[in-house]
């Protein structure tokens, strides 16, 4: 098993790992006892950094994920002491089929009170260590949230807050307002990023960088679009899906991605093992998150820890996925 990389999240003191482990197919696709061992084993590699969100379970299950994550802390061992845990609050948590009432999502002070409460109950814990707004909310001023958050912070339920989606401005705007009363502010972003999906390097990043944010890209194969799919394909007759689907529709994106496999299977390297260690290259990625449904997936994604790119490699998947540049070059001269 490899050794573990940790490096501090953005310009706090808490240290993580350089993977963080994600839970959201934690019961929709993964049964209770499968994911307990995939975190076990994720902690066992030294895999510090977990993350989830109150509606993950979906549809009449949502919370579901924090459940199973709770259960899990339940057996105690120092599974918790040894958890940096990330949780999300925006979306409405009524179920499916229910009356959905107002006041039940976004980041009103009362909705961040509310799910905080119901996700320190779920997740059979007294606090979250990095407590993440899933969504911009244009209707809610900074300073309220703030108040919010300096609140469940006195309380000792949230220890740090962090962002999930959102553009480089509002990046800004919650950070000025944070230091306009005196506090720490966000301290890191939670984006879409990957080779195919580069946007977040013109504005997101450097606004994460320049403000002291760790950023943790999602979605790092881009919905299995970078883990081999053509292969897949071609070998055993498992036909793309979802996003990896969409874009395999437009001949120029396949080309791409047979391009992408052609290079990384010249140089004897795995698809998906190459698409997180090419994301661990990036300036400013504290660590991408891996969503395994199988203990075998979480240790694919933990070779990508010992993997280091050529420049060769490096340059030759730059070519292929040159990415927009920076900001403002990127749209202007």
């Amino acid at each position: 098993m490899c050794a573990m990389e940790y490096t501090q999240l953005g310009r706090t003191g808490l240290k993580v790992s350089r993977l963080v482990l994600g839970t959201m197919n934690f019961g929709p696709q993964t049964d209770e006892p499968t994911s307990h061992a995939i975190m076990d084993a994720a902690l066992d590699a030294g895999l510090n950094f977990f993350d989830t969100a109150n509606v993950y379970g979906w549809g009449e299950n949502k919370g579901r994920t924090e459940e199973i994550i709770g259960s899990w802390f339940a057996q105690g061992d120092g599974r918790r002491d040894k958890t940096v845990l990330a949780t999300k609050v925006y979306g409405n948590m009524t179920v499916d089929g229910e009356p959905v009432w107002p006041n039940h999502d976004r980041l009103s002070a009362l909705n961040i009170r509310r799910g905080v409460e119901a996700s320190l109950k779920r997740l059979r814990t007294d606090y979250i260590d990095v407590y993440q707004f899933h969504h911009i909310d244009r209707l809610t001023p900074f300073d309220e949230i703030w108040q919010a958050v300096d609140v469940l912070i006195q309380q000792g339920k949230i220890l740090y807050a962090g962002s999930s989606n959102f553009p480089g401005y509002k990046i800004a705007q919650a950070n000025e307002a944070a230091a306009r009363r005196g506090m720490v502010g966000l301290v890191s972003e939670q984006c879409l990023y990957n080779l195919a999906e580069r946007r977040a390097e013109m504005e997101v990043i450097p606004a994460a960088q320049d403000y002291g944010l760790g950023v943790i890209p999602w979605s790092p194969l881009h919905g299995g679009l970078l883990g081999g799919v053509i292969k897949k394909e071609v070998e055993g007759g498992r036909r793309a899906s979802g996003r990896a689907a969409d874009a395999l529709a437009d001949p120029a994106a396949r080309a791409r991605i047979q391009a992408y496999e052609d290079l990384l299977d010249k140089h004897g390297l795995a698809p998906g093992e190459a698409a997180l260690a090419w994301l661990l290259t990036r300036p400013g990625v504290t660590g991408p998150i891996v969503g395994p449904r199988t203990p075998e997936q979480l240790d694919g994604a933990l070779r990508a820890l010992e993997l280091e790119l050529s420049d060769e490699v490096l340059a030759g998947l730059d070519e292929i996925f040159p990415g927009p540049g920076p900001s403002p070059e990127a749209f202007a001269w």
